[in-house]
C-alpha cells in the first residue's frame, strides 16, 4: 500500500467518521424532541396537573355540591379522555420514530451488504489474477 492510497483510505475514514457524528447528533435531537429528559418533565407535569383537576372536582363535588349533579364527572371522564389521546398521539410519535430507526438499519445493511460483495468480487478477482500470474512464471 503505498502513500497516496492511505492517504485516501484516511479521508475516507475521517468523512466516514464526519457523517456518522453528524447522524449521531440528528439522532440525539430527535431523541430529546420525542421523549427525552425536558418530555419526561412535561409529561409529569401534565399528568399532576390532570390529577390535581380531577382530585379537586371529586372533592369539592363531594364536600360542596357546587356544580350541578354528574357535572363534575363528567368534565373527569372528559380530562381522562383528553389524557388517552395525548398518550395516543405520544405512542404514535414513538412508533413513526421506532420505524425511522429500523428503516434506516435496513438501509445501512443493505448499503453495507452491497460494498462486501463489491470487495468479494474483488478480492476474487486478484486470488484470479495471482493464481494466472504463478501459472504463467511456471
Amino acid at each position: 500500500m503505498n502513500k497516496e492510497e492511505f492517504t485516501k483510505a484516511e479521508e475516507a475514514m475521517l468523512k466516514e467518521i464526519e457523517e456518522y457524528n453528524q447522524e449521531k447528533e440528528k439522532i440525539r435531537v430527535m431523541l430529546g424532541k420525542l421523549g427525552g429528559k425536558n418530555f419526561s418533565k412535561v409529561d409529569g407535569i401534565i399528568n399532576i396537573v390532570f390529577l390535581a383537576i380531577i382530585l379537586t372536582l371529586f372533592i369539592l363535588e363531594m364536600t360542596t355540591h357546587f356544580l350541578p349533579p354528574f357535572i363534575s364527572l363528567e368534565i373527569s371522564v372528559l380530562l381522562v379522555s383528553v389524557k388517552i389521546v395525548f398518550m395516543m398521539h405520544h405512542q404514535y410519535k414513538t412508533s413513526h420514530f421506532q420505524f425511522w430507526i429500523l428503516n434506516t438499519i435496513e438501509f445501512k445493511i443493505n448499503a453495507i451488504h452491497s460494498e462486501l460483495r463489491e470487495l468479494e468480487k474483488k478480492v476474487i478477482e486478484q486470488e484470479n489474477n495471482s493464481n494466472n500470474m504463478n501459472s504463467k512464471a511456471q
